[in-house]
């Protein structure tokens, strides 16, 4: 799968592109950042095959064929949430607890032993903003899932959980994120960012975290040594430029503290939410979005395609437009997406599964720890449920 520059020039060379687009793409043969008016570029011009060309000679470039997943599990303690997200299906404002759900300590850790003896190496720990579950409630979380599990990876609570949490502590970002990394917090998700931009925000999320916000918790938690991911979510109310201006900030954040490790473009679904009257852009789009992302975002080592959201056949095709992981195993812990409606409804795929997916398009699968340390390299690997179903040579 993989492409030279040469092979690159060749394929360019054919298409009937523009004086601006053959500008671009020269930029990405000399590896020089395009600016925030290229981006806009690409969105408003760029057809799938040019962007999606472009992509994938970056993706290579920077991992060959090396396809990122993990085997992690989710816990969402609730779904009560004091904020009132438009676009989000997931959420319950305390008014209709009754329509909510909300885990005792013991149900949560119980989710926890039940992976006590299984090989997964991380736990992602978000969910709805409820006004009891506090700082306090949540180290006293990490440090018991610690003794269950020293070992696993906690990676929790988006910036939007943390700015309440710190505001209701009455401490500063900096401060509530060193007592959770001191209960044994390891790195933050992407979740929250939206689009950073006011103008997106006042519609679709006004009352929770700004945009400064999101990016000021990163930065102190970067400072801390603490990892983290970023999100966008697109195809909604924005235009274009909006997604270049909030791809930009996390850019130059990212020039400044190095601590992303994976830029997750997160695609709205319209079911059951207050946006419901809002068209889903298409697969295309998605495909477009992902090369661009992997274009723009030179400084973010990995682009991930999060395929509870987008769906396993979208997430495959996504590889070859700039996506190099397709996050991990989730089994069946997360409804975030199902319930704004995904193609997935009961998210769960076995490391089977991820591993013959990835190779079904020629890639190489390796499994990897939250900060891309490579646990295992499946390349080689035939499953026995593959053997049992080889004919025989005789």
């Amino acid at each position: 799968m993989r492409s030279s520059l040469e092979d690159l020039k060749a394929v360019i060379s054919k298409m009937p592109i523009s004086t601006d687009m053959s500008r671009i793409a020269d930029k990405v043969f000399n590896d020089e950042r395009i600016t925030f008016d290229d981006g806009v570029l690409l969105y408003e011009k760029g057809e799938l095959g040019f962007v999606g060309a472009l992509a994938n000679y970056i993706r290579n470039s920077k991992h060959g064929d090396k396809t990122y997943f993990n085997r992690n599990f989710h816990i969402e303690p609730t779904n009560i949430c004091v904020f009132d997200c438009k676009f989000c299906s997931y959420s319950k404002l305390l008014k209709h607890k009754h329509e909510a759900w909300e885990m005792s300590m013991e149900q949560m850790l119980d989710i926890v032993r039940s992976y006590k003896d299984q090989p997964v190496t991380e736990v992602h720990i978000v969910g709805g903003v409820h006004p009891k579950m506090g700082l306090t409630f949540f180290g006293d979380l990490i440090k018991a899932v610690k003794e269950i599990r020293p070992d696993i990876h906690v990676k929790a609570f988006t910036a939007v959980e943390l700015e309440y949490m710190a505001r209701k502590a009455k401490m500063s970002y900096k401060e509530a994120l060193q007592y959770l990394k001191d209960c044994g917090q390891n790195s933050l998700p992407g979740g929250g960012a939206e689009l950073f931009h006011p103008e997106i925000r006042t519609q679709i999320c006004e009352d929770k975290c700004t945009g400064d916000q999101w990016l000021e918790i990163h930065r102190a938690a970067h400072e801390l040594d603490m990892p983290s991911n970023a999100t966008m979510l697109y195809g909604h109310v924005e235009k274009f430029w909006h997604r270049v201006d909030h791809m930009e900030q996390l850019r130059n954040l990212q020039d400044e503290t190095g601590g992303f490790n994976t830029f997750i473009p997160l695609k709205f679904r319209n079911k059951d939410n207050q946006m419901s009257n809002v068209p889903e852009v298409s697969v295309v789009e998605d495909l477009r979005n992902y090369a661009i992302s992997r274009i723009y975002m030179d400084n973010f080592p990995h682009l991930k395609a999060y395929w509870p959201m987008i769906g396993r056949n979208t997430a495959q095709m996504s590889l070859n437009f700039g996506v190099n992981d397709i996050d991990g195993t989730i089994d069946d812990s997360t409804k975030i997406y199902s319930m704004a409606g995904a193609e997935e409804q009961t998210p769960a795929l076995s490391t089977r599964e991820l591993v013959n997916l990835i190779k079904a398009i020629g890639r190489q699968p390796i499994e990897r720890d939250t900060t891309y340390s490579v646990i295992k390299d499946y390349t080689d690997v035939v499953f026995e449920e593959d053997l049992v179903n080889q004919p025989r040579m005789y």
